[in-house]
């Protein structure tokens, strides 16, 4: 059972071959066994989940159906759970019980999505390796000495060692797509305002945004259907007609045209995953897509931006974990100004501190024009060579990190190194643009991945594309030693 994708068990339920509550008693088991050599969940929810189960087993029997009624999936543990605890990987939140249920966690759980757990991050989804969670690292499955990616490393560990289908994540500078380039599976970013984000905790506002991790396209229509939509509780959500993704799946390639920058293929980018980013165009061009180079000159700016941007909004956000309304407080504080200092000081980590300090800087008084105000000029220029790269091409597409994953532990003392490795990924949160990441190969045993990116919008697009690319390789099969 546990091999099966979402398509599959959708099918399985629906010809009543098992019911939800067989299924999830047996990825419940399988988490339990394995995930201690990963350490992927920060809490499993074995009575939720059981209750969910049964209850999408009965709205089956009185003649419901959809495809994820009685599917098993994870949530990402920055998604709000009404009554269960949501720690964004930090010890910060360690003792937080949400008192609500964020819009997503919401929608999924009407369609009969059943809910095995919380997964791991890195701590309030800062990080490139999944290594800064106060829970502790997770490891990759393809290689336990490996980092899984991150943010949304625990997502994508579960997922590509089959302890469940899919999984909820969050992107706001590749923590989707890295996470799925590195454990080999399709993870997708919607274009900004597409998910809501209420009820998502927040670490930059104007950045992040929600989506799925599954091991094909497919699944990733099916989960992103279930998540979409407009919501009027988050003032960025846009009220866009959400269209049928998977309907859309068997759409020709022929005469797509695609898009490829020269500036991907420079000197940090490891020549061995160039070669199997051609290999992938060359399928695509079997398929009928037609290949042109394009340019996005002021991609090279976007890492600064961004690492202006991101860690000013993060230190405004994270002003409210301050030891008095909820969240972590220090011991027998002096008075007030003790309080604040040491609650602050013992429940962040050091990636986040650091990126709290950047943040406070770059938005001081006499700073704030030279840092701030230039990042988000330089955010349009980005935004810019994406509008007229669309005027020329229907996606564009290129790698999705420079390097496979690295060792545990590798890039812990240069904190600059590990954020180089978003320099695909970021500029598709700058912009606003849809952007999905799909396996395409292997490096020394270690999975690679090809992004794929389309104007607002056109998520189906993106899917679309995948979907054939996966009907005509076979890298997303493929599972991990010992999984």
């Amino acid at each position: 059972m546990h091999q099966m994708t979402l398509a599959e068990i959708a099918r399985g339920l629906a010809d009543k071959k098992f019911s939800s509550e067989e299924l999830t008693k047996v990825l419940l088991a399988r988490i339990t066994q394995l995930d201690p050599q990963l350490n992927s969940f920060i809490s499993l929810t074995e009575e939720l989940a059981l209750e969910q189960a049964k209850a999408a087993d009965a709205r089956r029997a009185n003649g419901e159906s959809g495809a994820l009624l009685g599917a098993p999936i994870a949530h990402k543990d920055l998604f709000c759970t009404q009554g269960i605890r949501t720690s964004c990987g930090s010890k910060m939140l360690d003792n937080f019980k949400a008192p609500y249920d964020a819009t997503v966690v919401a929608k999924l759980a009407a369609a009969g999505a059943v809910t095995l757990g919380k997964t791991n991050m890195d701590e309030f989804a800062m990080g490139s390796a999944n290594e800064s969670s106060w829970y502790g690292a997770v490891k990759n499955p393809w290689n336990l000495e490996h980092v899984p990616g991150g943010s949304s490393g625990g997502s994508a560990a579960a997922v590509a060692a089959r302890l469940l289908p899919a999984a909820t994540a969050t992107d706001t500078g590749g923590s989707i797509r890295q996470p799925a380039a590195f454990t080999n599976l399709t993870g997708l970013k919607p274009t900004y305002g597409r998910v809501s984000r209420w009820g998502m905790i927040a670490y930059a506002s104007s950045l992040d945004q929600g989506g799925p991790l599954a091991r094909t396209a497919e699944d990733c229509a099916i989960l992103l259907q279930g998540m979409a939509g407009f919501d009027q509780n988050d003032s960025t959500s846009i009220d866009e007609p959400v269209p049928d993704y998977s309907a859309s799946l068997g759409e020709s390639l022929q005469g797509l045209r695609i898009g490829v920058p020269k500036e991907y293929f420079s000197a940090g980018l490891d020549p061995r995953i160039a070669e199997l980013i051609q290999n992938s165009i060359k399928e695509l061009q079997k398929l009928g897509a037609v290949i042109k180079e394009i340019s996005l000159p002021n991609m090279q700016h976007a890492i600064p931006a961004y690492y202006v941007i991101a860690p000013a909004e993060a230190s405004s956000n994270l002003s409210r974990f301050d030891g008095v309304r909820f969240g972590h407080r220090c011991e027998q504080p002096k008075d007030l100004i003790d309080l604040y200092k040491r609650s602050r000081g013992e429940g962040f980590g050091p990636e986040v501190q650091r990126r709290i300090m950047v943040g406070a800087y770059a938005l001081s008084a006499g700073y704030y024009d030279a840092y701030y105000l230039k990042a988000q000029k330089i955010r349009r220029l980005v935004k810019n060579d994406f509008m007229a790269a669309f005027n020329e091409v229907d996606i564009i597409l290129g790698p999705t990190t420079p390097n496979p994953a690295w060792k545990l532990g590798a890039k812990n003392s240069d904190p600059v190194a590990a954020y180089l490795e978003d320099v695909y990924t970021i500029t598709a949160n700058l912009a606003g643009l849809p952007g999905l990441s799909m396996p395409a190969g292997f490096v020394d045993g270690l999975p690679v991945g090809v992004q794929l990116l389309a104007p607002y919008f056109q998520e189906g697009r993106l899917l679309n594309v995948a979907h054939q690319y996966q009907l005509n390789t076979d890298w997303h099969t493929r599972t991990p030693t010992g999984f």
